[in-house]
Protein backbone atom coordinates (compact mmCIF):
# COMPACT_ATOMS: atom_id res chain seq x y z
CA UNK A 1 0.00 0.00 0.00
CA UNK A 2 1.57 3.28 -0.88
CA UNK A 3 1.76 6.25 1.42
CA UNK A 4 -0.97 8.33 -0.05
CA UNK A 5 -3.28 5.44 0.79
CA UNK A 6 -1.79 5.23 3.93
CA UNK A 7 -2.38 8.72 4.54
CA UNK A 8 -6.11 8.66 3.72
CA UNK A 9 -6.90 5.69 5.69
CA UNK A 10 -5.34 7.01 8.69
CA UNK A 11 -8.11 9.57 8.65
CA UNK A 12 -10.87 8.00 7.50
CA UNK A 13 -11.01 4.63 7.68
CA UNK A 14 -13.53 2.56 9.76
CA UNK A 15 -12.37 -0.85 10.69
CA UNK A 16 -14.39 -3.30 11.26
CA UNK A 17 -17.55 -3.40 9.97
CA UNK A 18 -17.30 -7.29 10.80
CA UNK A 19 -20.01 -9.12 10.03
CA UNK A 20 -20.38 -12.76 10.57
CA UNK A 21 -23.15 -15.38 12.38
CA UNK A 22 -19.91 -16.72 13.27
CA UNK A 23 -19.48 -13.50 15.77
CA UNK A 24 -22.97 -13.51 17.00
CA UNK A 25 -24.04 -15.08 20.42
CA UNK A 26 -28.22 -14.57 21.49
CA UNK A 27 -29.31 -14.89 25.13
CA UNK A 28 -32.49 -16.73 26.21
CA UNK A 29 -34.58 -14.53 23.96
CA UNK A 30 -32.83 -15.09 20.94
CA UNK A 31 -31.79 -11.09 21.21
CA UNK A 32 -27.93 -10.19 20.12
CA UNK A 33 -25.60 -10.46 22.62
CA UNK A 34 -22.93 -7.67 21.60
CA UNK A 35 -19.57 -8.61 21.36
CA UNK A 36 -16.79 -7.23 22.95
CA UNK A 37 -13.67 -7.26 20.52
CA UNK A 38 -10.33 -6.74 21.84
CA UNK A 39 -8.06 -3.96 19.18
CA UNK A 40 -4.65 -3.82 19.00
CA UNK A 41 -2.91 -1.12 17.60
CA UNK A 42 0.87 -1.91 16.98
CA UNK A 43 3.32 0.52 15.52
CA UNK A 44 6.13 3.10 16.39
CA UNK A 45 6.59 6.76 16.63
CA UNK A 46 9.10 9.02 17.26
CA UNK A 47 9.03 8.62 20.84
CA UNK A 48 8.35 5.02 21.06
CA UNK A 49 4.46 3.26 20.90
CA UNK A 50 1.93 5.20 18.87
CA UNK A 51 -0.75 6.97 20.82
CA UNK A 52 -4.12 6.60 19.69
CA UNK A 53 -7.87 6.40 20.15
CA UNK A 54 -9.59 3.68 19.78
CA UNK A 55 -13.62 3.29 19.81
CA UNK A 56 -15.62 0.18 18.73
CA UNK A 57 -19.66 0.96 17.97
CA UNK A 58 -21.83 -1.57 18.27
CA UNK A 59 -24.65 -1.76 15.60
CA UNK A 60 -26.48 -4.23 17.35
CA UNK A 61 -26.99 -6.36 14.00
CA UNK A 62 -24.48 -8.67 14.61
CA UNK A 63 -22.08 -6.27 13.27
CA UNK A 64 -19.41 -3.50 14.82
CA UNK A 65 -17.22 -0.53 13.14
CA UNK A 66 -13.61 -0.35 15.06
CA UNK A 67 -11.99 3.29 14.43
CA UNK A 68 -9.03 5.20 15.35
CA UNK A 69 -7.63 8.08 15.53
CA UNK A 70 -4.32 8.65 15.82
CA UNK A 71 -2.02 11.41 18.12
CA UNK A 72 0.68 11.51 16.51
CA UNK A 73 2.45 10.43 13.39
CA UNK A 74 3.19 6.75 13.42
CA UNK A 75 4.67 4.17 11.02
CA UNK A 76 4.60 0.55 10.49
CA UNK A 77 1.32 -0.36 12.00
CA UNK A 78 -0.70 -3.15 12.61
CA UNK A 79 -3.84 -3.38 13.97
CA UNK A 80 -5.47 -6.52 15.10
CA UNK A 81 -8.76 -7.01 15.91
CA UNK A 82 -9.15 -10.40 17.63
CA UNK A 83 -12.38 -12.05 19.44
CA UNK A 84 -11.23 -14.20 21.90
CA UNK A 85 -7.72 -15.33 20.18
CA UNK A 86 -9.29 -15.46 17.00
CA UNK A 87 -8.61 -13.00 13.88
CA UNK A 88 -11.58 -11.14 12.71
CA UNK A 89 -11.93 -10.14 8.92
CA UNK A 90 -8.96 -9.62 7.49
CA UNK A 91 -7.14 -8.90 10.54
CA UNK A 92 -4.43 -7.75 11.27
CA UNK A 93 -4.13 -4.86 8.68
CA UNK A 94 -0.67 -3.44 8.57
CA UNK A 95 -0.30 -0.59 7.10
CA UNK A 96 3.76 0.22 5.65
CA UNK A 97 5.09 3.59 5.72
CA UNK A 98 3.89 6.67 7.90
CA UNK A 99 0.32 6.96 9.28
CA UNK A 100 -0.45 11.02 9.68
CA UNK A 101 -2.63 13.25 12.07
CA UNK A 102 -5.39 15.14 10.52
CA UNK A 103 -3.64 18.47 11.23
CA UNK A 104 0.26 17.31 9.83
CA UNK A 105 0.38 19.65 6.62
CA UNK A 106 1.50 16.65 3.95
CA UNK A 107 0.53 17.21 0.51
CA UNK A 108 2.16 14.69 -1.63
CA UNK A 109 0.44 14.89 -5.32
CA UNK A 110 -1.69 16.85 -7.60
CA UNK A 111 -5.47 16.31 -6.73
CA UNK A 112 -6.38 13.82 -9.83
CA UNK A 113 -3.50 11.74 -8.70
CA UNK A 114 -4.22 11.58 -5.13
CA UNK A 115 -7.82 10.80 -5.78
CA UNK A 116 -6.91 7.90 -7.89
CA UNK A 117 -4.66 6.04 -5.52
CA UNK A 118 -7.25 6.53 -2.68
CA UNK A 119 -9.88 5.40 -4.98
CA UNK A 120 -12.12 8.07 -5.31
CA UNK A 121 -14.83 7.61 -8.29
CA UNK A 122 -14.09 9.44 -11.28
CA UNK A 123 -17.08 11.38 -12.05
CA UNK A 124 -20.76 12.24 -10.17
CA UNK A 125 -23.86 11.98 -11.60
CA UNK A 126 -24.52 15.62 -9.47
CA UNK A 127 -21.29 17.06 -10.19
CA UNK A 128 -22.01 16.65 -13.75
CA UNK A 129 -25.56 18.36 -14.14
CA UNK A 130 -24.34 21.51 -11.86
CA UNK A 131 -21.48 22.11 -13.48
CA UNK A 132 -22.98 21.93 -17.55
CA UNK A 133 -24.07 25.61 -17.21
CA UNK A 134 -20.51 26.43 -16.35
CA UNK A 135 -18.21 25.17 -19.17
CA UNK A 136 -16.18 28.73 -19.43
CA UNK A 137 -16.16 30.59 -16.13
CA UNK A 138 -13.86 33.74 -16.73
CA UNK A 139 -14.02 35.85 -13.64
CA UNK A 140 -12.18 38.54 -14.86
CA UNK A 141 -16.24 39.74 -16.16
CA UNK A 142 -17.91 37.45 -13.47
CA UNK A 143 -16.87 38.52 -10.42
CA UNK A 144 -17.34 42.52 -10.29
CA UNK A 145 -20.88 41.26 -11.64
CA UNK A 146 -21.40 38.42 -8.53
CA UNK A 147 -20.17 41.27 -5.97
CA UNK A 148 -23.28 43.96 -7.17
CA UNK A 149 -25.78 41.27 -7.14
CA UNK A 150 -25.14 39.30 -3.90
CA UNK A 151 -23.26 42.32 -1.70
CA UNK A 152 -26.19 42.17 0.58
CA UNK A 153 -25.11 42.77 3.98
CA UNK A 154 -28.20 42.29 5.46
CA UNK A 155 -29.58 39.64 3.49
CA UNK A 156 -26.60 37.33 1.91
CA UNK A 157 -23.26 36.44 3.00
CA UNK A 158 -21.26 35.34 0.45
CA UNK A 159 -16.87 34.70 0.07
CA UNK A 160 -15.12 34.55 -2.57
CA UNK A 161 -12.00 32.43 -2.54
CA UNK A 162 -8.79 31.56 -3.97
CA UNK A 163 -6.49 28.69 -3.83
CA UNK A 164 -3.39 29.54 -5.14
CA UNK A 165 -0.06 27.04 -4.66
CA UNK A 166 -1.99 25.05 -2.33
CA UNK A 167 -2.85 28.23 0.06
CA UNK A 168 -6.37 29.40 0.78
CA UNK A 169 -7.34 32.92 0.71
CA UNK A 170 -10.59 34.94 0.90
CA UNK A 171 -12.79 38.29 1.08
CA UNK A 172 -16.18 37.52 2.31
CA UNK A 173 -19.30 40.02 2.11
CA UNK A 174 -22.33 40.58 4.36
CA UNK A 175 -22.78 40.84 7.79
CA UNK A 176 -22.93 37.30 9.32
CA UNK A 177 -19.81 35.63 7.93
CA UNK A 178 -19.09 32.91 10.56
CA UNK A 179 -20.16 29.61 8.58
CA UNK A 180 -16.47 30.80 6.31
CA UNK A 181 -15.12 28.29 9.25
CA UNK A 182 -16.79 25.36 7.37
CA UNK A 183 -15.85 26.08 3.92
CA UNK A 184 -12.28 27.01 5.33
CA UNK A 185 -11.80 23.75 6.92
CA UNK A 186 -12.98 21.61 3.99
CA UNK A 187 -10.05 23.52 1.52
CA UNK A 188 -7.69 23.52 4.14
CA UNK A 189 -7.78 19.36 5.04
CA UNK A 190 -7.82 18.84 1.45
CA UNK A 191 -4.72 21.02 1.47
CA UNK A 192 -3.15 19.22 3.99
CA UNK A 193 -3.15 15.87 2.47
CA UNK A 194 -3.24 16.82 -1.58
CA UNK A 195 -1.97 19.53 -3.79
CA UNK A 196 -4.84 21.47 -4.90
CA UNK A 197 -5.17 23.29 -8.26
CA UNK A 198 -5.55 26.88 -8.78
CA UNK A 199 -8.92 28.27 -8.49
CA UNK A 200 -11.27 30.64 -7.71
CA UNK A 201 -15.01 30.18 -6.32
CA UNK A 202 -17.83 31.82 -4.64
CA UNK A 203 -19.33 30.45 -1.72
CA UNK A 204 -22.27 31.48 -0.45
CA UNK A 205 -22.66 30.82 3.21
CA UNK A 206 -26.42 31.01 3.87
CA UNK A 207 -29.40 28.49 3.48
CA UNK A 208 -30.86 29.41 0.66
CA UNK A 209 -29.44 28.87 -2.85
CA UNK A 210 -28.82 32.08 -4.84
CA UNK A 211 -28.84 31.48 -8.15
CA UNK A 212 -32.31 31.40 -9.43
CA UNK A 213 -33.52 30.26 -12.55
CA UNK A 214 -35.05 32.42 -15.70
CA UNK A 215 -35.38 36.28 -14.57
CA UNK A 216 -32.37 38.66 -16.10
CA UNK A 217 -30.48 35.63 -15.96
CA UNK A 218 -31.54 34.06 -18.81
CA UNK A 219 -29.67 36.57 -21.03
CA UNK A 220 -26.91 37.19 -18.51
CA UNK A 221 -26.11 33.67 -17.56
CA UNK A 222 -26.26 31.60 -14.44
CA UNK A 223 -23.49 32.31 -12.03
CA UNK A 224 -21.29 29.93 -10.90
CA UNK A 225 -21.96 29.75 -6.80
CA UNK A 226 -21.48 27.30 -4.64
CA UNK A 227 -23.88 26.30 -1.74
CA UNK A 228 -24.60 23.37 0.45
CA UNK A 229 -28.01 23.28 -0.49
CA UNK A 230 -30.08 22.54 -4.38
CA UNK A 231 -33.08 23.74 -5.51
CA UNK A 232 -35.06 22.74 -9.09
CA UNK A 233 -35.40 25.85 -9.57
CA UNK A 234 -31.84 27.59 -9.01
CA UNK A 235 -28.23 26.98 -10.62
CA UNK A 236 -26.25 26.41 -7.17
CA UNK A 237 -23.44 24.30 -7.45
CA UNK A 238 -23.97 22.28 -4.26
CA UNK A 239 -21.66 20.93 -1.80
CA UNK A 240 -21.04 18.27 0.86
CA UNK A 241 -23.28 20.42 3.74
CA UNK A 242 -21.21 21.92 6.18
CA UNK A 243 -22.97 19.62 9.33
CA UNK A 244 -21.06 16.67 7.37
CA UNK A 245 -18.23 18.19 6.54
CA UNK A 246 -17.35 19.01 10.41
CA UNK A 247 -19.07 15.13 11.13
CA UNK A 248 -16.20 14.06 9.06
CA UNK A 249 -13.27 15.76 9.94
CA UNK A 250 -13.92 16.58 13.37
CA UNK A 251 -14.88 12.77 14.40
CA UNK A 252 -13.71 11.38 17.97
CA UNK A 253 -12.98 14.65 18.38
CA UNK A 254 -15.36 18.19 19.00
CA UNK A 255 -18.43 16.56 17.58
CA UNK A 256 -20.22 13.53 19.09
CA UNK A 257 -22.89 12.79 16.13
CA UNK A 258 -21.10 11.70 13.22
CA UNK A 259 -22.21 9.15 10.10
CA UNK A 260 -20.44 6.39 12.12
CA UNK A 261 -21.46 6.92 15.59
CA UNK A 262 -25.19 7.50 14.47
CA UNK A 263 -24.94 3.74 14.34
CA UNK A 264 -24.01 3.06 17.63
CA UNK A 265 -26.39 0.14 19.66
CA UNK A 266 -29.50 1.60 20.19
CA UNK A 267 -33.00 -0.18 21.05
CA UNK A 268 -33.50 -3.19 18.83
CA UNK A 269 -36.02 -3.32 16.18
CA UNK A 270 -38.46 -5.69 17.67
CA UNK A 271 -38.44 -3.19 20.39
CA UNK A 272 -39.04 -0.13 19.61
CA UNK A 273 -41.91 2.07 19.38
CA UNK A 274 -43.96 1.42 16.51
CA UNK A 275 -44.71 4.94 15.84
CA UNK A 276 -43.17 8.09 13.70
CA UNK A 277 -41.20 10.17 15.68
CA UNK A 278 -40.04 14.15 15.04
CA UNK A 279 -38.48 16.59 17.03
CA UNK A 280 -37.54 19.90 15.44
CA UNK A 281 -38.53 23.95 15.49
CA UNK A 282 -41.24 25.52 13.47
CA UNK A 283 -39.02 26.67 10.40
CA UNK A 284 -41.95 25.96 7.74
CA UNK A 285 -45.62 24.66 7.97
CA UNK A 286 -45.47 21.18 7.38
CA UNK A 287 -43.80 21.22 10.28
CA UNK A 288 -46.77 22.18 12.34
CA UNK A 289 -48.80 20.32 10.05
CA UNK A 290 -46.97 17.16 11.22
CA UNK A 291 -47.90 18.20 15.20
CA UNK A 292 -51.54 18.47 14.09
CA UNK A 293 -51.47 14.72 13.06
CA UNK A 294 -49.78 13.91 16.12
CA UNK A 295 -52.20 15.39 17.79
CA UNK A 296 -54.72 13.89 16.00
CA UNK A 297 -53.11 10.46 16.33
CA UNK A 298 -50.97 10.00 19.06
CA UNK A 299 -51.10 6.03 18.23
CA UNK A 300 -49.39 6.62 15.02
CA UNK A 301 -47.08 9.85 15.46
CA UNK A 302 -44.75 10.99 18.30
CA UNK A 303 -44.33 14.85 17.27
CA UNK A 304 -43.61 18.16 18.86
CA UNK A 305 -41.79 21.25 18.61
CA UNK A 306 -38.92 22.35 20.52
CA UNK A 307 -39.00 26.50 19.58
CA UNK A 308 -41.65 28.74 18.74
CA UNK A 309 -39.92 31.50 16.59
CA UNK A 310 -41.52 31.77 12.93
CA UNK A 311 -45.11 30.77 14.08
CA UNK A 312 -44.97 32.28 17.50
CA UNK A 313 -48.49 33.36 17.15
CA UNK A 314 -49.84 29.51 17.01
CA UNK A 315 -48.00 27.74 20.00
CA UNK A 316 -51.33 27.94 21.72
CA UNK A 317 -52.35 25.09 18.88
CA UNK A 318 -49.33 23.68 18.01
CA UNK A 319 -47.52 23.45 21.95
CA UNK A 320 -46.55 23.03 24.16
CA UNK A 321 -43.23 23.48 23.04
CA UNK A 322 -40.76 20.30 24.85
CA UNK A 323 -37.17 19.76 25.75
CA UNK A 324 -34.46 19.32 23.42
CA UNK A 325 -33.46 14.85 23.60
CA UNK A 326 -30.65 13.81 22.43
CA UNK A 327 -30.67 12.99 18.94
CA UNK A 328 -29.73 8.99 19.42
CA UNK A 329 -32.54 8.73 21.22
CA UNK A 330 -34.97 9.45 18.53
CA UNK A 331 -34.03 5.91 17.13
CA UNK A 332 -36.39 4.18 19.92
CA UNK A 333 -38.68 4.66 17.50
CA UNK A 334 -39.53 2.58 14.24
CA UNK A 335 -40.07 5.46 11.92
CA UNK A 336 -38.32 8.92 11.35
CA UNK A 337 -40.21 12.12 9.83
CA UNK A 338 -37.76 14.13 7.95
CA UNK A 339 -39.53 17.14 6.78
CA UNK A 340 -37.93 20.23 5.58
CA UNK A 341 -36.97 23.29 7.67
CA UNK A 342 -35.97 26.43 6.12
CA UNK A 343 -34.31 24.15 3.13
CA UNK A 344 -33.49 20.80 3.49
CA UNK A 345 -33.16 19.29 6.88
CA UNK A 346 -29.63 18.25 7.45
CA UNK A 347 -30.77 15.85 10.04
CA UNK A 348 -31.48 13.59 6.73
CA UNK A 349 -28.12 11.58 6.66
CA UNK A 350 -27.78 11.12 10.25
CA UNK A 351 -31.87 9.34 9.79
CA UNK A 352 -30.40 7.50 7.15
CA UNK A 353 -28.01 6.24 8.89
CA UNK A 354 -29.51 5.23 12.10
CA UNK A 355 -31.34 2.58 12.65
CA UNK A 356 -35.13 3.30 11.84
CA UNK A 357 -36.92 3.65 8.68
CA UNK A 358 -37.26 7.09 6.90
CA UNK A 359 -40.13 8.66 5.70
CA UNK A 360 -39.03 11.75 3.35
CA UNK A 361 -41.25 14.80 2.17
CA UNK A 362 -41.22 15.63 -1.13
CA UNK A 363 -39.02 18.74 -1.61
CA UNK A 364 -37.62 20.69 -4.06
CA UNK A 365 -34.53 21.12 -1.93
CA UNK A 366 -31.97 18.56 -1.98
CA UNK A 367 -28.30 17.72 -0.66
CA UNK A 368 -24.84 16.48 -2.92
CA UNK A 369 -26.40 13.01 -2.54
CA UNK A 370 -29.81 13.26 -3.12
CA UNK A 371 -29.48 11.73 -6.77
CA UNK A 372 -28.09 8.46 -6.31
CA UNK A 373 -31.26 7.50 -3.46
CA UNK A 374 -34.04 5.78 -4.74
CA UNK A 375 -37.52 6.16 -3.25
CA UNK A 376 -38.67 2.65 -1.81
CA UNK A 377 -35.51 1.37 -1.28
CA UNK A 378 -33.63 3.38 1.38
CA UNK A 379 -36.35 5.69 2.39
CA UNK A 380 -40.33 5.86 1.99
CA UNK A 381 -41.60 8.78 0.14
CA UNK A 382 -44.29 11.65 1.09
CA UNK A 383 -46.52 13.94 -0.37
CA UNK A 384 -45.49 17.53 0.31
CA UNK A 385 -48.54 17.80 2.54
CA UNK A 386 -47.89 15.21 4.43
CA UNK A 387 -51.62 13.80 3.82
CA UNK A 388 -50.23 10.68 3.54
CA UNK A 389 -48.29 9.79 6.72
CA UNK A 390 -50.58 8.30 8.73
CA UNK A 391 -51.65 6.03 5.47
CA UNK A 392 -47.82 5.07 5.22
CA UNK A 393 -47.23 4.25 9.24
CA UNK A 394 -50.50 1.87 8.77
CA UNK A 395 -49.17 0.15 5.73
CA UNK A 396 -45.64 -0.18 7.05
CA UNK A 397 -46.52 -1.67 10.65
CA UNK A 398 -48.22 -4.53 8.50
CA UNK A 399 -45.04 -5.23 6.64
CA UNK A 400 -42.48 -5.32 9.49
CA UNK A 401 -39.97 -7.68 7.53
CA UNK A 402 -39.83 -5.06 4.03
CA UNK A 403 -39.38 -2.39 6.61
CA UNK A 404 -36.16 -3.76 7.97
CA UNK A 405 -34.79 -4.03 4.57
CA UNK A 406 -35.52 -0.45 3.64
CA UNK A 407 -33.54 0.56 7.12
CA UNK A 408 -30.80 -1.85 6.17
CA UNK A 409 -30.55 -0.31 2.66
CA UNK A 410 -30.37 3.45 3.45
CA UNK A 411 -27.49 2.25 6.04
CA UNK A 412 -25.59 0.53 3.37
CA UNK A 413 -26.36 3.65 1.27
CA UNK A 414 -24.87 5.57 4.63
CA UNK A 415 -21.49 3.00 4.24
CA UNK A 416 -20.92 3.74 0.09
CA UNK A 417 -21.56 7.48 0.19
CA UNK A 418 -21.86 9.37 3.24
CA UNK A 419 -18.50 8.17 5.40
CA UNK A 420 -15.50 10.80 5.73
CA UNK A 421 -13.61 9.04 2.51
CA UNK A 422 -16.87 9.81 0.58
CA UNK A 423 -17.06 13.33 1.47
CA UNK A 424 -14.00 14.07 0.85
CA UNK A 425 -13.90 12.20 -2.37
CA UNK A 426 -16.64 14.09 -3.86
CA UNK A 427 -15.28 17.66 -2.62
CA UNK A 428 -12.29 17.01 -3.98
CA UNK A 429 -13.76 16.01 -7.60
CA UNK A 430 -15.88 18.91 -7.43
CA UNK A 431 -13.28 21.16 -7.11
CA UNK A 432 -11.29 19.12 -9.69
CA UNK A 433 -13.98 19.22 -12.62
CA UNK A 434 -15.28 22.88 -11.76
CA UNK A 435 -11.18 24.30 -12.08
CA UNK A 436 -11.02 23.03 -15.26
CA UNK A 437 -13.98 24.99 -16.32
CA UNK A 438 -11.97 28.17 -15.40
CA UNK A 439 -10.55 30.44 -18.07
CA UNK A 440 -9.30 33.81 -16.40
CA UNK A 441 -6.50 33.94 -14.70
CA UNK A 442 -6.34 32.50 -11.15
CA UNK A 443 -4.64 35.77 -8.60
CA UNK A 444 -4.75 36.80 -5.19
CA UNK A 445 -6.67 39.35 -5.02
CA UNK A 446 -6.08 43.02 -3.20
CA UNK A 447 -7.52 42.72 0.51
CA UNK A 448 -7.42 38.56 0.62
CA UNK A 449 -6.78 37.32 3.62
CA UNK A 450 -5.41 34.06 4.00
CA UNK A 451 -7.16 30.96 5.70
CA UNK A 452 -4.60 29.77 7.97
CA UNK A 453 -3.73 25.88 8.54
CA UNK A 454 -3.92 24.76 12.30
CA UNK A 455 -0.88 24.36 14.17
CA UNK A 456 1.12 21.60 13.45
CA UNK A 457 3.04 18.82 15.10
CA UNK A 458 6.65 18.66 14.84
CA UNK A 459 6.43 15.11 15.01
CA UNK A 460 4.98 15.03 11.44
CA UNK A 461 7.69 14.52 9.83
CA UNK A 462 6.33 14.85 6.16
CA UNK A 463 8.15 12.53 3.49
CA UNK A 464 7.00 15.46 0.89
CA UNK A 465 8.46 18.39 -0.27
CA UNK A 466 5.81 20.43 0.21
CA UNK A 467 5.54 19.40 3.52
CA UNK A 468 8.81 19.79 4.78
CA UNK A 469 8.81 23.17 3.10
CA UNK A 470 5.80 24.46 4.90
CA UNK A 471 7.21 22.87 8.33
CA UNK A 472 10.14 25.08 8.17
CA UNK A 473 8.23 28.21 7.42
Amino acid sequence: MNLLQVLFLALVQQLGSIRGDDTRSRDGAGRIVPQQYRVLFKGHSRVGSCRVKIEQIDRVDGSSIIRYKLMETCWNVEIHVLLGERHLGQSPYRFEGKLYTENCYCPQAPLEDWMEQIGCPSEDVQINSDLIPFRAVNFSSLRPRIIQQYDKPGSVSLCNYVVKDNQIYRTCYGRYTGFKMYMDAILLSLARKTLLPDMELFVNLGDWPLVTKGGHRRTTGPYPIFSWCGSEDTFDIVMPTYDLVEASLEAMSRVSLDMLSVQRKGVPWEEKVPKAFWRGRDACRERLDLVGLSQQHPDLVNASLTNFFFFRDEEKKYGPKVAHISFFDFFDYKYQVNVDGTVAAYRFPYLLGGSSVVFKQASKYYEHFYSKLEQGREYLPLKRDLSDLVENIQRARQQDDEMITVRDNAKAFVDQHLLPRSILCYSGLLFKEYSRNIVSPVQILPGMEQASQPGTSSNCECDSVEGKKHDEL
